[in-house]
């Protein structure tokens, strides 16, 4: 079986044969092993090994080649086992609640609950820390997602540290890979040493194991992101929750966003909220929530978060944030002007968001056949979303009177990375961020195709 195997790896990982020989393969294996094996198995046998060949030689985008597999993946439905779960029922979305941290998250794409008594509780911890704050200006930072592109914004806050004007930040959001570069923008310049070291000496193999070829029949995923823990193990320890919680009862606010792919929905989780809980776990929770909020769809494993309801306990299923979009700040219902009265604030609003990519399209010809067209085609539908995403942004940011800030990667940065989490690529990558940030950061006014006011 194993000789019959390799033969089939061999043939269809070269991509030069038709659709008759891919047939005759079948039809061999079907005579050699002399039983009834379904097509389907077959052929996905073949994808799993064109996957892995791939994957060894990967110049191209994980995040989109990952969705193409996963629609490979289709062709076998019903063939794996698959993991076991206890969804939680969709009329009890709006009521799951994190078991005894009630203001853990909240949804992306509507008003919290309970608003009210949170901006009064934010009123009240401004006027016991820091009264002061109320007539000082108010930055935000939104750090967007990325990959390995990460390193650029990471590069960015440490050159503007040592250029001297990096602010204190009163609300950080970070998704996929801003979110785990997030927590550290949010406590201050102390962890830039952190930011530098990972993301410029962190290889593929210190994220991700890749999974056999039989383990994927049973997986959620394409790869085991043990590796990727270790490091959030390593780096978000007891005493950054607990600088999170300082800051977070000095009425700043840490968010972090994901997406629970049962309900479609983009979630925002309270960062500080689940610091400031005492909860003997929350420090695994928000490593879960980071994990989660990188978790490239079947590419990296979901995170499975237990919730109640209604005195159950059900999972609920995370991927990566920027399913639902590559950047976020706060929900769009919500209004900031009424949010500054109710919490007393007066400064100006400065709103800074670093896109961790390219804006401008870039020409390749694509060859006509079925994997190149499907991956051309997710690659253009992500920097869409992500465009978009900033267009949301800036509109949000003219209704609410905040003065609009936007890095990006420059289009003439043409390094290419030798593999998905390429040290040289991304130390590259974080130096030119550090060096325009240090000399001074042209930020844009406005997103591509407007015209500041």
């Amino acid at each position: 079986m194993e000789k019959q195997l390799r033969w089939v790896r061999r043939v269809s990982c070269r991509g030069a044969v038709s659709s008759d020989l891919n047939m005759s393969v079948v039809k061999h294996i079907r005579i050699k092993w002399k039983v009834g094996i379904n097509l389907n198995l077959i052929l996905y046998w073949r994808s799993l090994f064109y996957i892995h060949w791939r994957m060894d030689n990967m110049k191209t985008n994980w995040a989109i080649f990952s969705i193409i597999i996963v629609l490979t993946a289709l062709m076998v439905f019903g063939c794996a086992t698959t993991p076991k779960r206890n969804p939680l029922p969709e009329s009890f979305m709006n009521k799951a609640q994190i078991p005894y941290i009630p203001d853990a998250r909240f949804w992306g794409d509507t008003l919290p609950p309970h608003i009210l008594e949170s901006l009064e509780d934010e009123k009240f911890q401004i006027q016991l820390k820091d009264p002061e704050a109320r007539n000082e200006p108010i930055h935000y930072l939104a750090l967007s997602g990325g990959g390995s592109n990460g390193a650029f914004g990471a590069g960015l806050l440490v050159g503007w540290t040592e250029e001297g004007t990096r602010p204190e930040f009163r609300v950080v959001a970070g998704i996929s890979t801003g979110a785990l570069s997030a927590p550290f923008a949010f406590i201050g310049p102390e962890y830039d040493v952190v930011l530098r070291k990972l993301y410029t000496t962190t290889s593929t193999d210190e994220i991700l194991k890749k999974r056999s070829v039989f383990a994927l029949l049973k997986a959620d995923s394409l790869t085991d992101t043990g590796p990727l823990r270790k490091i959030l193990e390593d780096v978000i320890d007891g005493t950054v929750v607990q600088k999170i919680a300082i800051e977070h009862n000095k009425g700043r606010r840490l968010f972090i966003g994901t997406t629970n792919l049962d309900a479609e929905r983009p979630v925002i989780w309270n960062i500080g909220a689940i610091a400031t809980s005492g909860k003997p776990d929350a420090l695994k929770l928000i490593r879960d929530v980071l994990q989660a909020s990188a978790a490239i769809p079947g590419m990296f494993p979901p995170v499975y978060f237990k919730v109640e309801a209604y005195g159950q306990t059900y999972d609920e299923l995370h991927v990566d944030g920027g399913v639902a979009s590559q950047v976020f700040l706060y929900p769009a219902a919500l209004d900031l002007e009424w949010v500054k009265q109710k919490v007393g604030l007066k400064g100006e609003d400065h709103i800074f968001i670093i896109r961790n990519s390219r804006l401008e399209p870039e020409w390749t010809p694509v060859t006509p056949r079925v994997l190149p067209i499907t991956e051309r085609s997710i690659e253009a539908l992500i920097r869409a979303q992500g465009i978009g995403d900033l267009y949301r942004l800036y509109l949000g940011a003219q209704r609410d009177h905040l003065a609009y800030h936007l890095a990006y990667i420059p289009s003439d940065f043409r390094v290419d990375p030798k593999e998905e989490f390429d040290p040289e690529y991304m130390a590259d990558l974080y130096y030119l961020g550090y060096q325009m940030a240090k000399e001074g950061y042209p930020w844009e006014e406005a997103p591509p195709g407007f015209d500041p006011p």
